[in-house]
């Protein structure tokens, strides 16, 4: 706010300065030097001189401060925006495409936030001055003021006239920048997959079509943006001329002095700049409103799942995890993933998940740390409701790991912590070697400060899970969720982070998730989903016993006990 009244000060004494110019020139015309008051007039061009010194400075003060206040409302924009697509559920960025998310967090900020710092200094100083200027013509000459007042309208209207289809065209552009911004993230994260297929021209002409969709839309909004300049322009062109017509004619019939004409030109030299301000705070305006829309659309997404006003800390959690009757669909018409599975787990118990593709497991998995919400039943930790826990304290009590690890384009040793940011050096050290990590990182070159690469590319398969089993370790969970940890890696890398897993699982519970049978023969219990239901359930033994559906499976790979 003292920025921002700072800014609308000097923007006062900028336009008061202008306004000052052509009085003092018809005061001179006037009086000083038909007077021979030479040594005033010379004063008074000083004094003029001193005021445009201080108007230079105060523009420097405007341009630097003023884009500084507008820095800082971007900032705080893009901040309530991430705040706020944090709390949307995991099925939002399903839905939702990086790239156009991007453009809102980054582009579509910058046209807001331009609004919000050059709309009222813009507004402001314009009005002052034409306001001013009016009041000040209205004194010389009133009939040659009135003309200037009545062109003024008739701008603005037309100028009013051309702001919705810019409106219109800006926000088609936004989309369209939207678009090609995820098509471009969508494009560079695969470039090894379209390496690998050779698919470099079909890639190529995916983007083509993108951008010439961009040059359509940019036409369009340039196309809108051409009318209303020609508009301004014809409009501030014809403003001098008029003047000196009217005001000739009326210096002919001896109602005006060529003086007062002089002083009514200057004046409108000083309109043509704050009518210039309005025309592109117009475009600006249609900018910033349309990115402003989108911004509010964004902001108005009410969260999926949020934290019920009685929720509850979950703490001291010792892992008993009651799936009661729950059934499962991802969108409220949809086929049902899951349906009424009932499962309960002692704490310290590990429990494995197998079953076909498609089957509901990771559906499942999914639903305890409450990524999505049951749509009938209940899943309870501990014996408590997790939809009556706050999500930030359930979470914490789950560690996850997936096949699909992600990392940070950061160090190792960021990339660990993120498991618990206030761990020590010492204590991100001890997970490593507990996570069977340790040597191959002091192997690198740069040790734990050893960067990583875009989603971890610069590190091997192993390395990347082993990393993750790192940041569990550190986390500490007292439950544990195992989703295909290891059906990506070769038997030996396998083998090796079988061992840290077991480690790792060692007094929680643990949830099991795999298509490979060999590693949850083991578990305390085997549980085999099949078309969104429990089908079977038992030990390895007990299954291979029975000769159904895990059997099948088993024999299918090829096992041998």
């Amino acid at each position: 706010m003292r920025l921002f009244a700072l800014d609308m000060v000097c923007a006062l004494t900028i336009s008061l300065v202008d306004l000052m110019f052509p009085y003092v020139s018809r005061l001179c015309l006037y009086e000083l030097i038909p007077g021979n008051m030479y040594s005033a007039f010379f004063a008074v061009v000083a004094v003029v001189i001193s005021a445009y010194i201080l108007r230079s400075l105060l523009q420097y003060v405007v341009t630097y401060w003023g884009h500084g206040f507008g820095v800082l409302v971007e900032a705080d924009i893009r901040e309530d925006l991430f705040t706020h697509l944090q709390t949307l559920p995991v099925s939002f960025f399903d839905k939702n495409r990086t790239g156009h998310l991007m453009s809102q967090l980054t582009a579509e900020l910058f046209d807001i936030t331009e609004l919000a710092h050059h709309g009222p200094e813009d507004v402001f100083i314009s009005s002052v001055t034409l306001i001013g200027a009016i009041a000040i013509l209205f004194t010389i000459q009133w009939r040659l003021a009135l003309v200037m007042l009545i062109l003024i309208p008739v701008f603005l209207a037309v100028a009013t006239l051309n702001r919705k289809r810019m409106r219109d065209t800006s926000r088609a552009v936004k989309r369209v920048t939207a678009s090609i911004n995820a098509d471009i993230e969508s494009s560079l994260s695969g470039m090894r997959t379209a390496k690998a297929f050779a698919n470099e021209k079909a890639e190529h002409d995916r983007f083509d079509a993108a951008n010439d969709r961009f040059r359509g839309s940019k036409k369009a909004q340039y196309k809108a943006m051409g009318v209303f300049q020609a508009s301004l322009e014809f409009f501030t062109s014809l403003m001098p001329v008029v003047v000196i017509a009217y005001g000739g004619w009326l210096i002919m019939r001896g109602l005006m002095d060529y003086r007062d004409l002089i002083t009514f030109t200057l004046y409108t030299s000083t309109f043509i700049t704050p009518i210039r301000k309005l025309a592109n705070l117009s475009e600006m305006l249609v900018n910033g409103t349309a990115g402003l829309s989108r911004f509010v659309d964004l902001m108005r997404v009410e969260p999926e799942l949020s934290d019920r006003p009685d929720a509850v800390e979950l703490a001291d959690v010792r892992g008993q995890i009651d799936v009661n009757d729950v059934s499962f669909s991802y969108e409220r018409d949809d086929a049902q993933i899951l349906r009424h599975v009932s499962l309960h787990i002692r704490p310290g118990e590990t429990v494995a998940v197998v079953g076909p593709s498609g089957g509901g497991k990771t559906t499942l998995c999914s639903l305890i740390p409450r990524f999505y919400d049951v749509s009938g039943g209940s899943i309870q930790v501990d014996g408590i409701d997790v939809r009556n826990v706050t999500q930030k304290s359930l979470r914490r009590s789950i560690g996850i790991v997936q096949q699909d690890v992600f990392l940070f384009a950061d160090s190792i040793m960021n990339n660990i912590r993120y498991g618990r940011p206030d761990a020590t050096d010492d204590e991100v050290a001890e997970a490593a070697r507990r996570a069977e990590i340790y040597d191959d990182i002091m192997e690198m070159p740069d040790g734990f400060d050893t960067f990583v690469g875009e989603r971890g590319m610069l590190l091997s398969g192993g390395q990347k899970q082993r990393i993750s089993i790192a940041r569990i370790f550190l986390k500490n969970p007292p439950i544990l969720i195992l989703d295909e940890a290891t059906s990506a890696l070769d038997s030996v890398t396998e083998a090796r982070i079988q061992r840290a897993f077991d480690e790792l699982a060692r007094g929680r519970t643990t949830l099991i998730i795999a298509h490979r049978l060999s590693t949850v023969r083991q578990a305390d219990r085997i549980l085999v989903i099949r078309d969104g239901a429990i089908t079977e359930e038992g030990t390895h033994r007990d299954l291979l016993a029975l000769n159904g559906d895990y059997a099948n499976l088993y024999n299918t790979q090829n096992l041998h006990i």
